[in-house]
């Protein structure tokens, strides 16, 4: 039943988005960026290696790395970007209100998500994975019944888990940060999260393991806009084939995550360049 519901609000908020669509046109269009001067793109704050704000308070990470060649490539100067911090569980609710032009929050492309806005060509892959304690390790699912399973809202993890396994129990955050807290407290016996995050997390926390490292299908993460908005949309899928001809997303990675996963995990296991699984 509560499937059944969701399935009718998402099918509801698309007709509307779509009624709407002559009146907001304009709004996120290329021509209303460029007389802004910036663009306005969607990361998180605090999931290291993709988006995370740095000592110097300054927004790093595989997801800022590619937003800032946006905006080298739209608008001249990769300065000419605002960051937006969003949350998982509000990414697709920043476009629909017209607070970012772009979401690069380590979004999954799902298809209830593609209902209600636009996805444009992958550049990177990512499964689920669990993650658990050293000594209490989870290296099947089974073995979660009668615990808790910590994951974030709105995410791939929990619309898995609620979908699939609706006998784990599941305690649930907004933030990453609160998410991994939680872990660290014992407030639960796992926490299931993109198998890229989890095995990012646990070089930095010794103590923990990723026991299930690849569960469900495989998933691609993907730019996105708001619904309608097929100008824009073309732009980024261009600018993602253009970028694949110098290899950009591998340049991305060798920035960003090799310094974290170092030679264990197979950069083709993470990267797509010009949108190609």
């Amino acid at each position: 039943m509560k499937k059944f519901l969701t399935s009718i609000m998402l099918a509801f908020l698309a007709i509307f988005l779509s009624a709407c669509n002559d009146d907001e046109s304009n709004k996120g269009s290329i021509a209303q960026i460029k007389e802004r001067g910036y663009v306005r793109i969607g990361v998180f704050s605090d999931k290291p290696p993709f988006g995370y704000i740095d000592k110097d308070g300054k927004n790093q990470g595989y997801d800022v790395y590619f937003a800032k060649r946006i905006a080298k490539d739209l608008l001249g100067d990769e300065n000419k970007v605002k960051f937006e911090l969003v949350e998982a569980a509000s990414r697709a609710e920043a476009l629909i209100a017209d607070k970012v032009d772009i979401i690069l929050a380590n979004f999954t492309k799902t298809h209830e998500r593609a209902q209600v806005i636009d996805f444009a060509h992958a550049y990177m892959k990512v499964s689920l994975g669990v993650v658990s304690p050293d000594g209490e390790v989870i290296t099947d699912i089974a073995q979660l019944k009668g615990k808790k399973l910590i994951v974030n809202k709105g995410t791939t993890a929990d619309a898995y888990f609620t979908k699939n396994h609706p006998e784990i129990e599941l305690i649930k955050y907004d933030q990453n940060t609160e998410t991994f807290g939680a872990l660290l407290d014992k407030r639960g016996a796992a926490l299931a999260h993109d198998n890229t995050l989890l095995f990012a997390w646990v070089k930095e926390n010794p103590g923990f393991k990723v026991g299930i490292q690849s569960l469900g299908d495989l998933d691609v993460i993907a730019p996105a806009v708001k619904k309608g908005n097929k100008e824009l949309l073309h732009w980024i899928n261009k600018e993602i084939i253009e970028l694949a001809k110098e290899n950009f997303f591998h340049a991305d990675y060798n920035a960003t995550l090799y310094k974290v996963y170092g030679n264990e995990i197979d950069p083709e296991s993470v990267v797509v360049e010009g949108g190609k699984i």
